[in-house]
């Protein structure tokens, strides 16, 4: 089988074509030109991952919201997951940046971050 895909590792955005096994396998990546491309082409076949960035409201804020982002990747299965929690979930002001809004979320060893600050009123 091959899947067909643009590679978002660097600016240059190669078409990528990956021939996979019928187990899974990866048996050849072409069409990238770096290395990143290749690494790419390989974790998005077997196992896609996103970094998220979102907002997560403040209670008690000069602001109702803080920006905030994943510290890590979370595999891509999950972000619609990791979404819901994160529009259901509030942090109290004031936020700080760098402050771990949502610690391992869904178990994922991921927290989301704050990635400003929110004074409190």
């Amino acid at each position: 089988m091959q899947k067909n895909i643009i590679c978002v590792a660097c600016p240059m955005g190669c078409g990528v074509t990956v021939d996979i096994d019928d187990n899974g396998e990866i048996l050849s990546v072409t069409g990238n030109t770096c290395k990143r491309g290749d690494a790419y082409a390989r974790t998005e076949c077997t196992n896609p991952v996103r970094s998220l960035a979102t907002t997560v409201k403040v209670d008690g804020g000069i602001y109702n919201v803080v920006p905030c982002k994943s510290a890590g990747a979370i595999p891509k299965e999950k972000i619609m997951e990791c979404m819901n929690i994160i529009n259901n979930a509030s942090a109290n002001a004031p936020v700080n940046l760098g402050d771990v809004l949502i610690k391992d979320i869904l178990g994922t060893g991921i927290d989301i971050v704050a990635t400003n600050h929110c004074p409190a009123k």
